[in-house]
Order: structure tokens, then sequence, then C-alpha cells
């Protein structure tokens, strides 16, 4: 069978979830299990992978699944914690008495909070709890949905302490990196991880400095009362203040610590940083007031089924540093256990693991779940559990915080335990256990992995226009997926593939990759939905997805022109 008619069917599974959840609009849910079949299927039939070693990789994907799932868990525990004990609340009302300019508000709610939810929680909260709260400030709903659906971009590789790299790129490149530690060319695979988001961190900051300049014009000229993209570009000076203080420590964190902590506490400096800022005049606008005007005189296309109430009153429930503090504290715990010259990265590491080797028999499929090193645990379920008694809590309130995180996290289980076992079989797949003997004999040899059938027969296609591509591939993924995280494990062995076909520097294209998956969040299906059911434009969606893919093809650019000028300088060569 030729290399091209073996990445035909290794794109199934992939193609079966661009049909099921885009042309069909299923769920991922019930979508991503009919793609881990379709791999399945295809791995036994095509492949002729035994059986029993197809569910040895799937049992190996649930284990690998059920650690995401402690993170996921986690980060919404304390989200919903937060918004039981009044905490969230205090902080929506601390925001909502910065300023009146709504340029300003705009970078302070869409841009900065966006980012540190991005990096609290992840998996669409973003625009869950931002959304609702532009549009409450006065922002027309499609306004407050293009805003917070591009703004959610540049966190989202390092956001939810790290979970697109750790769980996405981690599990998609396990048995590379392992084999890159035992060759000695890089240190641990956490080391490995950490250089593919140091390179993943100098593809997002141009972005993130420019991104806020550009959505300010494009809100300002789309939705403004003058129609002008000058009214936004004239906030430019506060844009490049606010950029500077999330980009600098953010690259700061990706180098020095590793990629659980830039996001979170990248926000949590910049918020302090551009909350003193407005308030002491520092590079805000200097042109009159902007607003979007008087709400009657705004374009029926702006608004929706949620009828404007002119402002919502949010109530103060404590003080904004008791309400700050948990996520301080997170954020703290996320830097101390990462940093490797401390022993407790080490004892995280070495207490309660659960090791599962030879599963089903196969030696080769191995996994192992390193209980308290997940930040789900430790910093997530323990400051949860600390905000009980930091806020005083009532039980009833506790229980439904608890309630409302397991509700959630069930269709993401089943999506994600599938999604999980789709990679294990993609990656399992170059190896058949049934020709060992003959293999090892020379008289037999394995058919090559499907990603790596489709790396290289895409290689042979885009040769060196790839570069440029890998991030739209990634986008594609998010798209797809709804998730960048999901995409990372779906795409990350073709990236590191198809590098490798085509000889350029496999840590750039896989970064690329992550950068790419990270911009998907502004135009994937699941993103938007959520976005626009809080703002009441449901069923307008494709309206949505229409503003938002000019500036998902504007980020792909600069982050191909990043790839390419990397790739020129040798960076990470010998990778």
């Amino acid at each position: 069978m030729s290399l091209a008619v073996l990445a035909i069917f290794a794109a199934i599974p992939i193609v079966a979830a661009l049909v099921l959840m885009v042309g069909l609009r299923m769920g991922a849910m019930k979508a991503m299990p009919i793609a881990w079949l379709a791999c399945a299927v295809i791995g036994i039939m095509v492949w002729k992978l035994p059986g029993s070693y197809v569910a040895a990789l799937s049992i190996q994907g649930v284990i690998s699944a059920f650690g995401i799932l402690i993170i996921v868990f986690g980060a919404l525990l304390i989200l919903h914690t937060l918004q039981y004990s009044g905490g969230m609340e205090t902080i929506q009302y601390g925001m909502a008495n910065i300023t009146k300019d709504m340029r300003v508000q705009a970078i302070i709610v869409g841009y900065m909070f966006g980012a540190f939810v991005e990096g609290a929680a992840g998996f669409g909260t973003p625009a869950a709890l931002a959304a609702p709260l532009l549009f409450a400030l006065g922002f027309p709903p499609m306004a407050a949905a293009v805003i917070c659906l591009c703004f959610n971009s540049f966190p989202v590789s390092f956001g939810g302490a790290g979970i697109p790299i750790i769980v996405g790129i981690g599990p998609a490149l396990k048995s590379v990196g392992d084999a890159l530690v035992a060759a000695g060319t890089v240190g641990s695979f956490d080391a490995f991880l950490k250089l593919i988001g140091e390179t993943v961190s100098l593809m997002h900051a141009p972005m993130a400095l420019i991104l806020p300049v550009f959505m300010l014009g494009f809100i300002t000229r789309f939705f403004g009362p003058n129609r002008s993209w000058s009214e936004g570009l004239a906030a430019w000076k506060f844009c490049i203040f606010a950029g500077l203080s999330f980009v600098v420590p953010y690259l700061l964190l990706a180098w020095l610590v590793g990629p659980e902590p830039p996001t979170l506490v990248s926000a949590l400096i910049g918020l302090g940083v551009i909350f003193y800022g407005a308030k002491h005049g520092i590079c805000m606008p200097t042109d009159k007031v902007w607003t979007f005007g008087d709400h009657e005189k705004w374009d029926p296309a702006w608004t929706g089924t949620i009828a404007f109430s002119g402002s919502k009153e949010f109530k103060s429930h404590m003080s904004q540093t008791l309400a700050w503090l948990p996520y301080v504290l997170v954020g703290g715990i996320l830097v101390i256990t990462r940093l490797e010259f401390l022993p407790i990265k080490a004892w995280l590491n070495n207490n309660a693991v659960l090791s599962f080797t030879g599963i089903l028999g196969y030696s080769n499929v191995n996994e192992s779940l390193k209980i308290l090193y997940l930040p789900g645990t430790i910093p997530f379920i323990l400051i949860a559990l600390c905000v009980v008694f930091m806020h005083r809590m009532s039980g009833d309130k506790v229980a439904k915080a608890w309630r409302d995180t397991a509700m959630k996290i069930w269709p993401a289980a089943i999506a994600l335990c599938a999604s999980v076992a789709l990679v294990k079989i993609f990656q399992g797949s170059g190896v058949n256990p049934e020709l060992a003997a003959q293999v090892a004999a020379g008289t037999a040899k394995n058919l090559p992995s499907m990603p790596l059938a489709m790396a290289t027969t895409m290689g042979n296609i885009f040769g060196d226009a790839w570069p440029f591509l890998a991030s739209y591939t990634g986008g594609l993924g998010a798209f797809i997926t709804g998730s960048n995280t999901v995409s990372n494990l779906l795409f990350g062995m073709f990236q590191w593939d198809i590098a490798g076909q085509l000889g350029f520097s496999r840590i750039i294209v896989t970064a690329s990759q992550v950068a790419g998956g990270a911009m998907g969040n502004m135009v994937c299906i699941h993103n938007i939905i959520a976005c626009c059911s809080v703002v009441g434009l449901l069923n307008r969606e494709g309206e949505v997805l229409r503003k938002t893919f000019w500036p998902f093809v504007l980020y792909g650019i600069v982050v191909g022109i990043v790839t390419y000028i990397l790739i020129g300088m040798n960076y990470s060569s010998n990778l």
C-alpha cells in the first residue's frame, strides 16, 4: 500500500471529527468517541495491529486523560467556589469602577481579565465571564463577543496551568521526549516541554502587543458611532502599556520557570499594573472619553435576545485583596513548585505516583500519574478548599460549587478520554507487536505510524511553505475540536514528523502548532457558541465568525513570519 493511501486512511478519524462537529454540529462528547472508533478500526484493518494492542493503547489514553481531568476539575472548582463565595463578583465590581472609557475597559476586561481567567481555568471560561461583563458595562453584545474571542488567543498556550503544552504536546510527543532524554539531548522530559514553551512564547509575544491595538481600531471601525479606525488607534499607548505589562513577565516565566505559570501570573501582574496605570492616568487616551454611543442608535445586527439594561450593578462582598488572594496563592504555588533548584518539585514528582506498566501484557504500553505534581491537585483543589475558610462559605454553597464542577466536567471527560485514546493509537501504530521478531530479524518492517504517513505526504505536497502553514494547521485543530489541548494531541506528532521530513527545526514547527492552536480559539465553533449564548446571540454564530476570521488570519501571518525568522536564526538547530 502506498504512503499516500496510508496518509488518507490516517486522516479519516480527523476528517470524521471535522464533519461531525462542524458539519453536523455534533458535540465533542459524541463526536470524539466516533473518531476514536474510526481510528481503532483503521489501526486493526489497515495497519494490521492486534485488537488487544489497540485496546491497551486506548486504556493508556484513558489513564492519561484522567490526569488531564484532575487539572481541569481543579481549575473549574476554584472558579465555581469563588463564584459562590462572592469573590468573583467582587473582582467584577472592582473592574467596573476603574474608567468609563470603553476602549480602556476593552483592554482591562477583554485582554487582561480574559487572560487571567484563561490562566486560572481555561476551557472556554474566559468568554463566559468576560463577555457578559463587557455587555453589562454597555458594550453591544456582538462587540463584546468579538473582543473576548479574539483576545482569548495568546494566553491560551500556557492557560489552565500549562495544559495545552503539558497534557497536549506532552502525551503527543512522549516517546520522542523520552528518546531525547535517553540520548542526553535534553536533561529531562520537563526540560523538553519547557523548550517548546520558550519557543511558543516568542511566537505569541509580537501579537500580544499588536493585537490590542488592532482590535481597538477594529471595534471602533465596525461598532463605533463614527465608524472610525483612528478612534481606537488613538488609545495605542495604553494598549502597548498593557501589552508590555503582560508580555515581560510572560516571557520571563516561560524561560525561567516553565509552561505552568506564564499566563496566570503574568495576567495577575498585568492587572495590577494597568489598574494602577488607569487610576493614575498613565498612557491613558488624551482625547474625549470614548463610548459606543446611545444604544437606541445601534445597528440591530449588534444586539441579541437579551435586552440592554444600561448597566448591571455588581456588588462587593469582601475586600478586593481577599477576593484576589486565592489566585495570588495559586500563582505563587505554581512558581515555587516548578523551580528546579528547590526540593519541592522533586518531592511532588516522586510521591503519590500511580504507575501502570505492561498494560494488557504489552511491555511498551505504560503510563503513570504524578498525583501531587498535577496542578489540579496542588494548587487548585488545595486552594479551593482553603477558600471555604478564607471566604467563610456555608456548606450548601460549597456543595453547589462541587456539584456544578462535576456536572461541567462530565462531557469534557468523555471527549478527552476518547481524544487521548485516539492519540495513543496514532502514536502506537508505528509498532506492530506481532511483527517484533520479524523486524528484529530483518525479514519484515513496521508500517510508518499514522502521523508519520500524513507528515511525509503533506511534506511532499507543501515543501518549504510548511513553516508558514503550521500555525493554521493548529488553528484548524482548535476549530474542529474546540481545544488547543486536543489540537496539540491530534497534530503534535504530525508537526514533529513533518518538520523532520523537511529538515526544519522540529521544536520551532511544533511550537508553531501550539501557537496556532491558541489562535484557533478565535474561530472555533465551541467557543463562539459558548460566548454567543451568554450575551444573547444564539444562532448568530456565523456573523461572529465572519468578524473573528480576519484577526485569526492576521495572527497566523505574524506567527508564520516569526517561525521563518527563528528557522533562519538556526534557533534550536539541534532539534
